[in-house]
């Protein structure tokens, strides 16, 4: 298996600076052939502490793909709030989101679940520690 690499859009406060809404950010899809590396398990770990964000990722993995008004009109936060979970969601890699005309639509990364399965087992089981 290969490393695929995805474009992503996602806004941040160095986009606003330069005067654009969205910027161009990489996002790695983990396979069966890269493990995931500590720093990464970490970051998933702390993305799904927040109840909040756990809803939504729960939501958008349950369907094809979600765009922010969506999950506004399903969970009943501020688009602010939906939005700030969809770039921590975005960046520990478990969504990857997709601009279409107006709309961002956000979607499921399963190979980074799967990933962080096997991250989580193998530490668990006290298998070879993870590297940094």
């Amino acid at each position: 298996m290969n490393i695929e690499v995805l474009g992503c859009m996602i806004d941040g406060p160095a986009s606003r600076k330069a005067g654009t809404l969205w910027r161009e950010a990489r996002q790695v899809r983990y396979t069966a052939s890269r493990p995931m590396d500590r720093t990464q398990v970490e970051k998933i770990s702390k993305a799904l502490a927040d109840a909040t964000r756990l809803r939504i990722f729960e939501a958008i993995s349950r369907t094809k793909r979600m765009n922010c008004g969506e999950i506004v009109s399903m969970r009943g936060v501020t688009p602010a709030t939906v939005s700030h979970h969809l770039k921590i969601l975005n960046e520990a890699g478990l969504i990857a989101c997709r601009r279409e005309g107006q709309f961002v639509y956000s979607q499921a990364v399963p190979e980074t679940v799967e990933a962080y399965t096997r991250a989580i087992t193998r530490i668990a089981g006290g298998k070879k520690a993870l590297h940094r």
